[in-house]
């Protein structure tokens, strides 16, 4: 080791803060959808390989593991950090905006990502630790279907690439900066998608009562499915149906033949996720019928509830409370109704996801809009919180 064995302390990554921060505005500037990630993949892989890290390339299509090992030790650890951008147009103004239209880091990925590579550069330099670091690099968690994490999984990740823990952050906006949330067990909502394909007659608009109009069944169909939470799941239990598309005709004077429904489908039990879907697909194919028409129904089961474990989320608060203090950690938070991939790995391995806030009011956008982006003052103490976190599962 190049310097005492000690733990990494908040001080330790401060210096680091204008590097990470250059990194982070670079990956902003050029954002990549998912399966796209070629110029990050590139960067992550090269800032890896630059601090002697063993390093992995396409894994999942355009995921990159870097490994290092450090003594004797036999026990290995993973974490986590997405890198794909969302199809946005970025209205932020920002001298690192986005210099691709359409195309935007809206849900913080980028410092994700860089708050993993800082922890990479400071671990390469101490290797504090006795045993085998993974960082998973993964593209695609914005698909919603067919996910990056899902594709490294496959890919064998866990088996190339074993750990005995793995661990991932999101940052959250409504919390201070550097404040860390946990929540032990269900954290996420499984996340599903239906579309409703609604079949009339379509005609003149001056002839209503010769066609059989899927706008007025749409209509109806979005009025019925809110009843579904309301009215038929437990009120104990958390669920949401959002209707989030909804598209019919291309004039005013005709009535058409076709409308399609898109909706996004929230739930943390098997047992709400499996009534949900009986529910939307009887409504809709009962109220097309009702009017004359016909609603076929695709229902694509999604992401599936990040379910975080007891032991590992405890040892992170535990981690968490040494770096930053009690007053910047939340050991109970709130379930989230949004949807992660990173439950996908947690079916695999034990371990945990956490939240670091990303600010408050005027200073915490929410992910998904324009006006996003990820709060600088987080790196240091993102990479700051990897890097100990290693040192202490991996202790020697």
């Amino acid at each position: 080791m190049s310097e005492t064995a000690r733990l990494t302390e908040l001080a330790d990554l401060i210096p680091a803060a204008e590097s990470l921060r250059d990194i982070r505005h670079h990956i902003h500037r050029h954002p990549e959808l998912a399966y796209e990630e070629l110029q990050t993949g590139a960067l992550v892989a090269g800032k890896l390989e630059e601090w002697d890290w063993q390093v992995t390339r396409g894994v999942g299509e355009t995921g990159v593991v870097g490994t290092l090992k450090a003594g004797e030790g036999t026990r290995s650890i993973g974490i986590r950090a997405d890198m794909d951008a969302l199809p946005i147009v970025e209205e932020t103004g920002l001298p690192y905006a986005s210099g691709t239209h359409g195309k935007m880091h809206a849900c913080g990925h980028d410092g994700h990502t860089t708050m993993l590579l800082g922890a990479a550069q400071r671990l390469a330099v101490t290797r504090n630790f006795s045993g085998t670091v993974h960082l998973y690099f993964q593209p695609a968690e914005e698909s919603g279907i067919d996910s990056g994490a899902k594709k490294m999984i496959e890919d064998g990740l866990f088996e190339r690439f074993p750990c005995d823990a793995v661990f991932g952050v999101h940052n959250h906006p409504g919390a201070e900066p550097g404040v860390l949330l946990f929540r032990k067990g269900p954290f996420m909502s499984a996340g599903d998608k239906a579309i409703i394909t609604i079949e009339g007659v379509g005609g003149h608009a001056a002839r209503p009562h010769l066609t059989v109009d899927p706008v007025v069944i749409a209509a109806s169909i979005v009025m019925a499915l809110q009843t579904i939470v309301a009215r038929n799941v437990d009120p104990s239990q958390p669920a949401v149906v959002t209707v989030g598309s909804m598209h019919a005709g291309t004039a005013n004077n005709v009535i058409a033949s076709t409308a399609k429904l898109e909706l996004s489908v929230r739930s943390f039990s098997a047992e709400v996720r499996a009534l949900l879907k009986k529910r939307i697909t009887e409504l809709a194919e009962t109220q097309a019928a009702s009017y004359g028409g016909k609603a076929i129904v695709e229902y694509i089961e999604g992401y599936p509830v990040v379910i975080n474990s007891d032991h590992e989320t405890d040892f992170a608060i535990e981690v968490a409370r040494e770096l930053v203090g009690d007053d910047k950690v939340v050991a109970h938070t709130d379930m989230l109704m949004g949807s992660e991939d990173f439950a996908f790995m947690l079916q695999q391995r034990p371990g945990t996801f956490l939240r670091i806030g990303n600010g408050v009011g005027e200073d915490g956008c929410m992910v998904h809009n324009p006006h996003y982006d990820f709060n600088d003052r987080n790196l240091p103490v993102g990479a700051a919180f990897w890097t100990r976190l290693v040192e202490r599962y991996l202790s020697r």
